[in-house]
């Protein structure tokens, strides 16, 4: 058997143990609500290898197109996509045509600008796969791997809320400088016989660039939201002071929970679900630092929170999700979902044991409050359509 036949087979062989381990799932609830989900989770399971292909289905469109057109108020891309691979093969192959600062923010980012005028944030690689950042969960560099895992866990979570992302090896001196602007050509610098920069942002300093292999660097590219869709930024009622010795209002009074709930946009709409599915999402992903979150302007808590630069009642969607997902099946659909990006292996076995043993944290702490305080209080249905926004 050729090594092609063989991958095929295996590639098959996995989807097949995770349907078996999905369909062995014990105390399902089969209302017709909870079957949707089943059927959604198998749809998605089905569609979750991404092949990074050129070809497009729509010949008259540029692939840039077709992802703007995704975009609504409570998705960034929809349940089936079968152009994805193709816009993702062109994040990952396409010229960089300009190349410029990133914007504000306190992570080491470059604005590339793609031929056909897509803007993406490009991240590089500061961390090998199995580094390990000693202190804070908020310490040390952003990992650009960490990105590529976040966007196929918001696939795999059933989301939808995270911009696309794929892995990409540049070469800072033929395919970056020369079209870099005087900004972000300032930053350059050569170590040894590595190129690096340093860019500007908040935390971004001399003495502390990434640098290339030689001249080629890894990093992510994540692709920009449509400009017709303006952001706004609001402050995470949940997050932290910043302070050394002063604690967020959350830490030390019980009643805050009751308190946001009545305060606009979280007395009514989608939103309050939002920051939990993201509460969720960010633990799984080791994200501790959300103390913004962005959401479409104007738009009256009607639309998602979105997953940029990526517990009180819950969704029973969500909830039906993460059990889906126990038993080994999310650290499984992970690795094959990213199994075709560019820097694959994207995260580490150890990284991938740690989001599987986050997800037994997140469910057992469920389980405590539906059994202190019942189901009907901790979990809330809530499926709101797509077709009237």
């Amino acid at each position: 058997m050729k090594l092609k036949q063989r991958v095929v087979l295996l590639a098959i062989l996995l989807v097949i143990f995770i349907f078996t381990k999905v369909f062995l799932i014990d105390n399902l609830d089969t209302s017709a609500a909870n079957r949707e989900d089943q059927r959604a989770f198998h749809r998605m399971m089905t569609g979750l290898r991404v092949e990074l292909a050129p070809k497009l289905d729509h010949t008259l469109q540029s692939p840039w197109e077709i992802a703007a057109q995704w975009v609504v108020p409570r998705e960034v891309y929809p349940e089936e996509t079968p152009e994805l691979g193709a816009v993702m093969h062109a994040m990952a192959t396409k010229k960089i045509i300009k190349a410029d600062v990133g914007y504000k923010g306190t992570q080491l980012k470059a604005l590339l600008i793609l031929e056909g005028g897509q803007k993406v944030v490009f991240k590089p690689k500061r961390y090998s796969r199995d580094y390990v950042v000693e202190g804070e969960p908020y310490a040390g560099y952003d990992r650009h791997n960490a990105e590529v895992a976040a966007f196929h866990l918001d696939r795999i979570l059933g989301f939808r809320r995270a911009p696309l992302v794929v892995g990409r090896f540049v070469n800072l001196r033929t395919e970056i400088k020369p079209v870099a602007t005087e900004q972000l050509l300032s930053t350059f610098l050569t170590i040894g016989n590595n190129t690096c920069f340093y860019g500007k942002c908040y935390y971004c300093r001399e003495t502390e660039p990434a640098c290339a292999d030689g001249d080629t660097m890894e990093g992510s590219v994540t692709l920009w939201l449509p400009d017709v869709w303006p952001l706004q930024k609001h402050r995470h009622p949940w997050g932290r002071t910043y302070r050394e010795g002063k604690l967020a209002r959350w830490e030390y009074d019980e009643s805050y929970c009751d308190a946001v709930k009545k305060t606009s946009p979280y007395d009514s709409g989608p939103r309050l679900l939002d920051i939990i599915d993201t509460s969720i999402f960010d633990y799984l992903i080791g994200n501790a630092d959300r103390h913004h979150y962005e959401s479409f302007q104007d738009d009256e808590g009607a639309s998602m929170l979105i997953l940029l630069d990526n517990a009180k009642s819950i969704r029973v969607s969500t909830w039906n999700r993460l059990n889906y997902l126990k038993n080994g099946v999310l650290k499984s659909a992970l690795k094959f979902a990213m199994a075709h990006d560019p820097i694959s292996p994207v995260l580490s076995d150890p990284h991938l044991d740690a989001v599987d043993q986050r997800l037994l944290s997140v469910l057992a702490t469920v389980k405590q409050c539906t059994d202190q305080f019942g189901m009907d209080t901790v979990l809330v249905e809530d499926r709101m359509p797509l077709s009237h926004l």
